[in-house]
């Protein structure tokens, strides 16, 4: 039986919902790579955290992404979540991303990101987030 969002989130008070990426390819690119297990870890804007945005996120929490769509697509664990400068990040956590070549490229594409979102600066801060997948709804 396929689950739907409404019976997760009673299952999972707790727990957000969002979506990666900023459009529905990226979307569905990133999902593949968490569903494969390539990507453990991910970044945002700090800013996007808090009053009025998303809860920063928890270790131990269990969290829903979900498909542009808006149906449920995958459950992740946050394990880890740390705070570092955009001009601070390492090709170590950039690996465990699972989407760049190296540490330009992850530079190149989210320095793009950012600025899509109105919110670049070399020294902004980023939450990074390491995670499992626990659970997928696909």
């Amino acid at each position: 039986m396929t689950k739907t969002l409404q019976q997760i989130i009673d299952a999972n008070p707790d727990a957000e919902t969002f979506r990666f990426g900023d459009g529905p390819e990226l979307c569905a690119e990133i999902l593949a790579l968490v569903r494969s297990g390539h990507k453990t870890a991910t970044c945002d804007a700090a800013s996007f955290y808090g009053d009025g945005g998303d809860a920063w996120p928890e270790v131990g929490r269990r969290d829903i992404a979900l498909n542009w769509d808006g149906t449920p697509a995958v459950m992740t664990e946050t394990v880890e979540v740390q705070t570092r400068r955009f001009d601070e990040m390492d090709a170590e956590f950039v690996a465990a991303q699972g989407e760049f070549r190296d540490l330009e490229h992850w530079r190149k594409g989210y320095e793009a990101y950012f600025r899509r979102a109105g919110v670049f600066a070399p020294d902004m801060k980023l939450m990074c987030e390491r995670f499992k997948m626990v659970e997928d709804f696909g």
